[in-house]
This record gives C-alpha cells, sequence and structure tokens, in this order.
C-alpha cells in the first residue's frame, strides 16, 4: 500500500515544508503554510529503449504552423489575446469578487454561441436559475451553450469527452476537487491537482479552456505560484468595482504579448468594449487649471492619452506629505528632487499630490514629462494650455530622454484634436514629418518649463 506523510505547502508561492512554521521560507509570508495529506507512490513500470527513442526529436525535423484561433466577438478581449482563442490553450482570469469576471466569459460564451461554437459553462459556484438571470440581462443565447453545476472533475471528464465542446469555462478553478486528492477544495494540492488534469485534457483533446481563478487581497490569483506557469495565458481583470471602468491587463502570453491591455464599461445589459480609451481618459478635464497636464503612454501597441494632475501647496507641518496614485510613489519622489536640484523649485517646504485621471495606474518612463511639468505649473500655479501634449523620459541630470514609438504617439495626439506636442530632442530627429500638429522638442526639463510655464 502506498504511505500516506502530512506535508505542509505555502498558499503564496507552494513550497514545500516538512513541519509547520509561523513564517514561509521561501517567500517569507506569515501564516500560509497548510497542512495536506500526500501519499508516496512506487512507480513499477519499466520504460523500454525504444519508447525513449521515439520522445527525441531533432529541432530542424518540427514542422510549424500558425495557431488556429477562435474570435470571441469582443475585440477588446481579442487584442489581448492576441488575435483570438488559440485552440487547446488555457486562459486564467482573475480579478477581485464582484470585478464581472463571469459576466466578461458569459458574454464571450454568448458571441460564440452565436457564431454556432460549441460551448460548456461549468459552474461551480452558482446555481443554473442564477446564470440564467445574469443570462436574460445580457441578452438572448444560441442552443450550442450548455450548463453544468458540477464540481467533480471526474464527472466534468466525462462530460467533456462525451461532448467534445469547443470551448470550456471553469468558474472557478479554487471549487473543483479531485477525489483522489484527500485535501478541501481550494486547498493548495486541488487547485494544483485540478488545473493540471485540465491541462491534459485540453492539450489532449484541442479544446480551449476557460479558467476563473480567485485573488488574494494583494491582487494575486489564490493558490500556488505554479497555477500561473502551468497555463498559456492569465489575464488580471482590474479596477474599482464601485466604478464604472475595467481593465482587462495580460501578465502572461504564450501566443502573443503581455503588454496589451483591454478596456471595458460596465453597463445594466453587461460589459461594453470601450473603443477609444484616451477619450474616456480626458473626459471631464478641467479648462484654465493649473496642475493640469496631457501626457501620452504606450500599452502594448496602443497609445493611451492620459490626464496627469498635481497638487502643490504649503505643508503645515515640519514633514511634507506625498501622495501617488496611479503611478509610482518613489519616481514622483524622484522627479520632484530633479525640479529641486536642476530647476530651483523649492518643493522642500510642499505637500505634493499626484494622481492619474481615470482610475489607471501607468509606470512608463514616458510620463515623467508630464508628471514634472504638472507639478510646476501647479507650484507656479500657471496653467498649461489645453491642446498641448508631452511625453519623455526624465533623467537624474534633468535631461529629456527619448522614448519608443514616438511617432504613433504623436499620430494619436493628432487623431483627438491636440495641436501642439512637447517631446525629447532625440526622438524628433529619427520622425518623418508630420502634418496638422506642431512638434517642440526640448532637450532637459527646465527647456520645457520656460516653454509652457
Amino acid at each position: 500500500m502506498a504511505k500516506e506523510k502530512i506535508v505542509f505547502y505555502c498558499q503564496s508561492c507552494g513550497a514545500e515544508s516538512s513541519k509547520w512554521m509561523g513564517q514561509c521560507p521561501s517567500c517569507k509570508e506569515w501564516n500560509t503554510l497548510v497542512e495536506e495529506v500526500v501519499s508516496a507512490k512506487k512507480g513499477n513500470k519499466s520504460i523500454s529503449r525504444q519508447e525513449i527513442k521515439a520522445k527525441v526529436t531533432k529541432i530542424k525535423d518540427i514542422k510549424t504552423a500558425e495557431e488556429a484561433r477562435i474570435p470571441t466577438g469582443m475585440a477588446e478581449l481579442d487584442r489581448v489575446l492576441g488575435g483570438g482563442i488559440v485552440t487547446g490553450s488555457m486562459i486564467l482570469v482573475g480579478g477581485d469578487p464582484g470585478i464581472g469576471k463571469s459576466t466578461l466569459l458569459l458574454q464571450v460564451c454568448k458571441n460564440l454561441a452565436d457564431a454556432s461554437r460549441n460551448i460548456l459553462y461549468v459552474s461551480g459556484e452558482e446555481s443554473l436559475q442564477q446564470i440564467k438571470i445574469r443570462a436574460e440581462r445580457i441578452g438572448e443565447f444560441g442552443d450550442s451553450l450548455s450548463l453544468l453545476c458540477e464540481t467533480n472533475l471526474e464527472v466534468i471528464g466525462e462530460i467533456v469527452k462525451r461532448d467534445l465542446p469547443q470551448i470550456v469555462v471553469i468558474d472557478s478553478i479554487q471549487t473543483m476537487y479531485n477525489e483522489t486528492i484527500s485535501s478541501a477544495p481550494g486547498s493548495v494540492s486541488q487547485v494544483r491537482e485540478s488545473t493540471g488534469h485540465l491541462l491534459q485534457m485540453a492539450k489532449g483533446l484541442g479544446i480551449a479552456f476557460f479558467i476563473i481563478g480567485h485573488v488574494t487581497k494583494e491582487g494575486v490569483v489564490a493558490g500556488p505560484r505554479v497555477l500561473e506557469h502551468m497555463v498559456d495565458t492569465v489575464l488580471y481583470f482590474e479596477g474599482d468595482r464601485h466604478a464604472a471602468y475595467r481593465i482587462l491587463r495580460g501578465v502572461k502570453n504564450r501566443f502573443g504579448s503581455t503588454n496589451e491591455i483591454g478596456v471595458f464599461e460596465m453597463r445594466s445589459f453587461g460589459l461594453e468594449e470601450v473603443e477609444n480609451p484616451s477619450e474616456f481618459m480626458l473626459g471631464g478635464k478641467p479648462e484654465g487649471a493649473s496642475g493640469s497636464v496631457v501626457a501620452c503612454s504606450m500599452e502594448g501597441s496602443r497609445p493611451i492619452l492620459l490626464e496627469v494632475q498635481a497638487l502643490v501647496c504649503r505643508s503645515n507641518f515640519g514633514m511634507p506629505r506625498r501622495t501617488a496614485a496611479g503611478c509610482d510613489f518613489n519616481r514622483v519622489n524622484l522627479l520632484m528632487a530633479v525640479l529641486e536640484k536642476r530647476v530651483g523649485l523649492k518643493l522642500g517646504t510642499c505637500d505634493a499630490y499626484v494622481n492619474i485621471a481615470g482610475g489607471i495606474k501607468m509606470n512608463e518612463p514616458a510620463i515623467d514629462l508630464g508628471i514634472v511639468l504638472a507639478l510646476a505649473s501647479s507650484y507656479k500655479n500657471r496653467p498649461v494650455d489645453e491642446k498641448v501634449i508631452c511625453f519623455g523620459e526624465v533623467g537624474l541630470s534633468g535631461e529629456v530622454r527619448a522614448v519608443s514609438m514616438a511617432e504613433q504617439r504623436i499620430l494619436e495626439a493628432k487623431k483627438l484634436g491636440f495641436t501642439a506636442c512637447i517631446l525629447p530632442e532625440a526622438a524628433k530627429s529619427a520622425l518623418p514629418p508630420i502634418d496638422g500638429i506642431r512638434l517642440q522638442a526640448v532637450k532637459s526639463v527646465k527647456d520645457a518649463i520656460d516653454l509652457l510655464i
């Protein structure tokens, strides 16, 4: 008989330990080790020499072909996936509770059902009546969508092998359980083994799987870290559930770029795609207000115009307060030090608050120039022209450095009616002639401030 032993797994990183400890020795997280019972199985099967030779293939003998993709009917989701759903792939969708993960995938199922695709939606959290109520809010569904309320993977596997759907949605992976594992559903062993079981079906039968994953309070997918390594694509659904807009971000994609984002708006009938995020980000921009500057950031191949807001005021305490929302806090402190040292602005006694309007988070260095100009505009209480856009990375010497894809940024600004663009001098020399927008190149932060403020 197989021997059983007690092993402690870390729910954060998946590290294994023979005894319980308050702190995980691998990831240093506290109170994350959980007890699991595992059985040590002995393998008696011997592998012949012919089987070993059959598994080895020369790389020059492998023929490749472009992956067959299934369009989802949602251009924003297709962009994040790299062009559509790849047959036989496994896609993990994570996000906060109530953010709209199930709604998004149910809308994808509706579009695929309308295209006569055979889909199976497996729910371990909601009843058939609850899914039907949400489906009626989204619209009329085709006959090729089947629903199943089940958490036993053996039963799900038999139904999948019998019906052979093209796409399967699992909602959620933390509710699934494998009878061969003695631990409770949602534990490290169950999540890992359940995902491995589904992955074998996806690759063996050529079926695309969407699996929904719960997230922890830190915002990462709950369960062992190996879960994200096993799947082909990891998507995070971000945004404030009390606000209308959601952002779908790809953090891993074996079949496409990991820098793309999709923007959606939550409506009464479901999620609606936002085809022009720049227009949405700039909606409600104040007129003639100091501390407001429009910058341009790139998300994959898409330029996004956003409003950088800054508020600088005298501090009433000995320690000035600094706050950053939507951008890196340490980066804001660095740029304020550059303004004080290289430009001569006395910011050491001032409170400073920097915000990216629209609730989006941006960490690209190209928005450095926008943050610097917004801080200087608020400090001097002089507004920046509303039809001016800027982008560029700021160095510690106060220089404005070039960024990639400058032409795409300028063309996006021109399309939205901007008349002038402040850009690094190194980037302007590599640009072709562009009519309809005035390009003003700057070498340093001081040049940009003198030009606009």
